[in-house]
């Protein structure tokens, strides 16, 4: 395809490291792959809720539980101290990834979600009252908004919403207005998982830092698609999750500026974060670790860090020009149809996904129909609800890329969507 001659990394041999994507689907669920229906092939379109995993990468967990299964922190015998370096070195590698300054900046949580909360819950509890305001965007996903939404109930804390503007981006004059002394958080996603929105995150560490104001990034579906370094933000803290990124589920990362973590109290109590226990006093363990309280998901974190070489070896600006190649392709071709109607903006503002509804047609009963025709893509209020209460919709369709799609794939959707619209005429 001419479209695909200028990338600079070859997408088939990216394909060649996920065998699932050579699936083919339409059978019964129970038995996958075996029965006669299973006869089309898979087109996977649903990065943005998670992304599959490359053999490096399973082979990363596999050498774990193979090789060197065993707690960190507390045994002296080998396999304990193997596994203990590993674990501590995938935080080196994580940390390296996004531009911190080392172990001591980044938590391994289980997701984004409990990011969040690990902030929200450490920190505003602590800090905020009723003579405070956390600012939020219209568009955040409710692992956001409902968790500062609750900590701001329990606080008295008041909790702002940067309006977003018809065309998907955010106002930025109203973010001036919402953004002053009394803001103690601003919290923002960086990349829009409903909108595809880029929003301008160095614009908003701005208004927060003159302000005297915390910044607060939801990078779930940022630091998979596109380079991110947390100085160049102006992040204080950052939030994504491995399995966005090639890496497993269970496991997400907490960056956090050093001296803001070591200020913070723990978010959980347990084993592995304490330092000195007595019946009537306990001093906490250093950095990251009084974060990472009980048994840690140690193969997950371990294969995070095999996660973050196999996109960091690709070239982390190989796969934001593939991704916004595709996404653009994806919106041009959606633009063709009359009765489609595609959310976001258009052009360099987006990331890599597309959400868009069929006139007459409900997202569920799209994505089924696509679903019959091998491409999974998603469909629903994509944790976002107040965003598509305001869009005046209950739900939309998502497409999301990702380094091993391509635009024979991309067309494969249209093609679907394309029947669905005939067979709903």
């Amino acid at each position: 395809m001419e479209l695909q001659e200028g990338y600079a990394f070859d997408v088939e041999s990216v394909r060649a490291d996920f065998p699932i994507l050579n699936r083919r689907v339409g059978g019964d669920p129970t038995t996958p792959g075996e029965g006669p229906d299973d006869d089309t092939p898979l087109v996977y379109l649903d990065n943005a809720a998670t992304t599959h995993t490359p053999d490096p990468v399973v082979e990363a967990i596999a050498d774990y539980y193979r090789g060197y299964n065993a707690n960190v922190h507390r045994g002296i015998h080998q396999l304990s101290q193997e596994a203990s370096v590993a674990y501590e070195e995938a935080h080196d590698r994580v940390a390296e990834f996004i531009g911190a300054n080392g172990r001591e900046e980044i938590v391994f949580t289980k997701n984004t979600t409990e990011a969040e909360n690990l902030v929200a819950q450490a920190w505003g509890l602590r800090e905020l009252g009723p003579e405070d305001n956390v600012v939020l965007t219209e568009m955040e996903h409710h692992s956001s908004l409902v968790t500062w939404q609750q900590v701001g109930k329990r606080t008295g804390a008041d909790v702002r919403y940067i309006t977003v503007q018809e065309d998907g981006t955010l106002d930025m004059d109203h973010a001036a207005e919402c953004i002053d002394d009394s803001t103690a958080m601003v919290s923002a996603v960086h990349v829009s998982n409903a909108l595809g929105t880029i929003n301008p995150i160095r614009e908003l560490s701005d208004l927060a830092h003159e302000n005297d104001a915390f910044l607060f990034v939801d990078g779930a579906q940022s630091v998979p698609t596109r380079p991110v370094d947390v100085d160049d933000l102006g992040a204080d803290f950052l939030a994504f999750s491995a399995h966005k990124m090639c890496g497993p589920t269970g496991i997400g990362a907490l960056y956090g500026r050093e001296e803001l973590l070591d200020a913070m109290e723990p978010f959980l109590y347990g084993g592995d974060m304490i330092r000195r226990v007595t019946y009537e006093e306990t001093t906490w363990e250093d950095l990251p670790w009084k974060f990472e309280a009980g048994t840690p998901s140690i193969a997950q974190g371990i294969a995070f860090a095999a996660a973050v070489d196999y996109v960091d070896d690709i070239g982390m600006e190989d796969v934001r020009a593939h991704e916004d190649l595709l996404a653009a392709y994806a919106h041009d071709r959606l633009s063709e149809f009359d009765d489609v109607t595609v959310y976001g903006p258009p052009g360099d503002r987006r990331g890599g996904l597309v959400s868009f509804n069929v006139d007459g047609v409900h997202a569920h009963d799209l994505s089924s129909i696509l679903n019959d025709h091998g491409v999974a893509v998603r469909a629903g209020d994509h944790c976002t609800q107040p965003l598509h209460d305001k869009l005046g919709v209950p739900a939309t369709a998502r497409a999301s890329f990702y380094v091993y799609n391509t635009v024979e794939e991309v067309d494969a959707l249209i093609e679907a969507i394309d029947e669905a619209r005939q067979l709903f005429a």
